[in-house]
Order: structure tokens, then sequence, then C-alpha cells
């Protein structure tokens, strides 16, 4: 599995591709309504061939001002725009805990087969035997991967996975009788998604402290003992964590929570580094979610169309999403609503089965052999690149890195920072890596499992030749990107000053 970095041009000095407008002093593609020309129609409609109906005027809004283009012009406009985005297809992405990876393209087309493609969610099961066994192997698969007793495939991205289960959680407490469980502790490097899901679902997040990556079990004792083990419902955890590393102390940290009464979470952003080596249930997860597009190769959902299944241990499967798709006793396979535990729906219908389809295709296209590959290469690749690195960046935390690792330039004292380098970075035609987490003034290589020897040593080299201009031409660097379409800009200015809207002249 690789695939070749585009769009890296053999020098980063190459002038930008010409445009016909301009906004500033750099070519860009004119917006569709400067395209306009007043009479053109991408659709000839024909002749009313019924008698006109007044309209109530009382109906009508305020006339839009349209552009107006013929079809051919509005897809070449479209798709001029579309070869100046950067893209998983074109560029390098290393965008730390995103894991923005290789989406093969037998998922797509197996998404695209008609019998899932056209399926209508009020079809009657006897006529999507197919799809439902898709989604019970599925789940089956995820359950395995997971060593966990139960999934639900409802949920609609890896965020919504992490609310669907705290729910979960929640829904076990007052069931137990045990509804002030309302607290939530989780890590300091943390994703951000964890505290929000956590408000969602009325709970209180507690930070927790790490050292040098790793959990500090004695502030989680700590954290515990204040509060009081009886109001703990949780520790959420995410292992490998967003230093790259894989917490050890995991186990004593599962044990820690258990002993308070409460249930670990594991965020499973990172499961692509551990596939087929560990299952978090051997580590003593509760609860999970999968992130279909990080794990799986699914496309990203961007907070809406992705898939972030949610696996249980034995306690908490009675209070699951309803309905579950199952198996039969006569073979057959259907929806199981009768769940009275549950806290019912997520989701609209069943989930997003197309997302699903492509995660199943990418589990059995690799198989268990295939799987386990991919934690090794996603190993193996982060710390080629943290060895290629090592000598022109700091890297805060130790190794071996688990998927990704932090990287803070060693030249700051030339007024270049970590914000530069990302700038610097689009003239070589990858796109930045997350900046200033988990720790300030840093940057979070994720280079994934798909990417060539190729790739990963194009960028290597750009970020070192990056690290000899902070030395000798820090300006430079300071006024990147030199050879977009858009240039440096004021992104504090712009965040305070927003305009988004289009006026005529």
């Amino acid at each position: 599995m690789t695939s070749v970095m585009g769009a890296i041009p053999s020098s980063p000095d190459t002038p930008a591709e010409s445009a016909v407008a301009t906004r500033g002093d750099r070519p860009v593609e004119p917006l569709i309504f400067e395209k306009s020309v007043p009479g053109h129609r991408g659709v000839d409609l024909p002749p009313l061939d019924v008698p006109r109906a007044p309209l109530d005027e009382s109906l009508l809004g305020t006339p839009v001002d349209l552009s107006e283009l013929g079809q051919h012009d509005v897809m070449t406009h479209y798709t001029h725009l579309s070869t100046r985005n950067f893209s998983v297809d074109a560029n390098f992405y290393p965008l730390g805990s995103c894991t923005m990876k290789h989406n093969p393209r037998i998922n797509e087309w197996a998404a695209a087969l008609p019998g899932f493609a056209r399926l209508h969610p009020l079809q009657d099961d006897a006529q999507i035997q197919g799809a439902l066994r898709l989604l019970y192997e599925t789940r089956c698969f995820l359950q395995e991967i997971s060593g966990l007793d139960e999934v639900s495939l409802q949920p609609a991205a890896g965020a919504h996975g992490e609310y669907t289960a705290l729910k979960v959680i929640r829904a076990y407490y007052r069931h137990k009788g045990q509804p002030d469980r309302r607290i939530v502790l989780a890590p300091d490097t943390a994703h951000g998604t964890n505290p929000a899901s956590c408000t969602m679902c009325g709970a209180e997040i507690v930070m927790v402290k790490t050292s040098d990556g790793y959990t500090d079990l004695d502030d989680l004792r700590r954290r515990i003992d204040e509060h009081g083990p009886e109001s703990i419902a949780a520790f959420m955890i995410t292992n490998p964590n967003t230093a790259g590393l894989f917490d050890g102390h995991v186990g004593e940290a599962a044990e820690i929570v258990h002993e308070a009464g409460a249930q670990l979470y594991l965020d499973g952003a990172n499961m692509n580094a551990i596939l087929g080596k560990t299952r978090p249930a051997e580590f003593g997860a509760d609860v999970m979610h999968f992130n279909t597009h990080k794990t799986f190769s699914t496309p990203h959902g961007c907070g809406g169309p992705g898939a972030g299944p949610v696996a249980v241990a034995e306690q908490l499967r009675p209070f699951l999403p309803r309905p579950q798709v199952v198996r039969r006793t006569d073979g057959t396979f259907g929806w199981d609503h009768d769940r009275p535990q549950s806290i019912g729906k997520v989701r609209s219908f069943f989930g997003q089965i197309g997302v699903l389809v492509r995660a199943y295709a990418y589990i059995r296209a690799l198989g268990c052999d295939g799987l386990l590959d991919v934690a090794r290469k996603a190993v193996i690749n982060a710390n080629y690149l943290a060895a290629r690195l090592r000598d022109r960046y700091h890297l805060p935390f130790e190794g071996p890195y688990a998927h990704e690792f932090v990287a803070v330039p060693k030249f700051e004292d030339s007024g270049v920072h970590n914000v530069d380098v990302a700038k610097r970075l689009l003239d070589f035609g990858i796109h930045p890596p997350t900046m200033s987490w988990p720790i300030a003034h840093c940057l979070m290589i994720e280079p994934t499992e798909t990417e060539s020897l190729a790739t990963l040593d194009a960028f290597a080299e750009a970020m070192n030749t990056i690290a000899d201009e902070a030395v000798h031409s820090p300006e430079r660097l300071k006024e990147a990107p030199h050879h977009l379409p858009i240039g440096r800009m004021d992104e504090v200015g712009a965040n305070r000053h927003l305009d988004v809207r289009w006026r005529p002249e």
C-alpha cells in the first residue's frame, strides 16, 4: 500500500501558474459571479404547455442575483478550483492526529455498487439481505479488532461516537442508581472533542496531568480522591496518544479507574498504529470509538458524512443505540428494535452505510495480515521521519513513536516560528502538519502508513531545506508562501473582520 506524493515541484521557486484575474498582486481564479454573462443559461426549458397560474406576490422573496453561465463554463470553473486545492490525492498530508491517508479506489467502487448506492432506508429487510449481512459482518470485525463485546455502527463521526459512548456510560450509571457519576477525567493532551462531548452529555471534564507525554498516575489518583470515587464516570484516554507514544501505563490506569467503579474510555483515533498488535479490551478498555477515516481509510467525514462506530464491554451492551443489526436464528439478517434500556437513536435510520461499505471493503481487502502490516508501517514511517529530522528539529518526547511525533524548530532565535515553517511547506506542495498541539510552538507530524519512502524523503528534504533557510534567509520564511494564489494573510485581521460576501462593483 503506497501512494506517491504529487505536486512537489523540482524547484520551490517555480512561479505560480497564470490566471485571468488578480486580487492584490497575485493571479487568482475569478469568482463565479465575476464570470457571469447576462443571458447565458445552463438549461433551456421547453415552452410552457399548461395555463399560467397567478402567484401570490407575498410568497415571492427578494430576487437573488445569481450568476449566468453555460454548463461547460460552470464545470471548468469548479474543476479548475479543485486543482488548486491541497488534497490527499495530490499532496502529502502529514497532519498529525488527523491521519490523512490514501483512500483506496476499490472502496469507492464497492460503495457505488447499485445494491448499496440505490437502497432506500425504508426498504423491506427481505430485499436488502446483502447490505444487512455486510453491516452485521462489519460490526463483528470491529468487535474482534477491539476485543469488546458489541459494536454499534450508528454514530456518524468520531466525535459523534464519543458523544454516543458517553451517553451509554451515563445511562449505565443511571440504571445502577448512580446518576451522580458525572465527572469524566481526561489527560491534558486529550483531543478537543473529548471535553466538548462531555459537556454535551451533561458531564464535567477534569484534566489529568501528563509527564513526558505519559499519563501521570499520581495525578490520576489525586483527581479521583479530590472529587470522590463515587462521582467519577470515566477516564478518557487516547492510546497511542497525541504525543505519538503508546502509553504503557494504561493497564495500571485501568486498574485505578476500575477500583473507583468507573469506566475506561479509549478514544480510538490512533488505532491504525496498534491494529493486530493489541486489542483495547486487553489493556482494560470498557468502551471505545473507531474513526473509520483514520483506521479504515474512508474519506474524512468533516463532522457529518463519516462513521464513528462504538464498541462496548458486556456491562454496557444493553444501553447501545437501537436498532441493532442482527443475524436471526434462521440465518437471515434484520434489525433488533427490542432494546428497552437503549439510549435510542443517535442517527437517522441506521448510520452512514456508504461509509461503512468502504470500511468493510478495506478490512476484507487487507485481511488479518494486512491490518497488522498497517500498524507496522505506521510505526516505521513515523520513526523514520523522526530520525531524518532529529538533527534540525527538537523532539521533546522520547521515542520510539507509535504513528506520529512532535517536533519543535531549533532555530527560533532567528525569529522563525512553527507557523513560518508551515507556510513555507506550502511552496513545496506539502500540506503543513498540525501546529501548537499538544504543546505550544510545535509541529505534530503524522506520515501515516500509506506513504512511500520517496514521499517521506521528499518531506524530510523540504523540512531540512527550510531549517537552512531559517539560518541564512529568515525573512524569506516570514513572507512565505511565495508561489500560491494567496500569499501570507493577516489571519488575526481576517478573523476579526470576516468578509465572505461578494458585492458587485
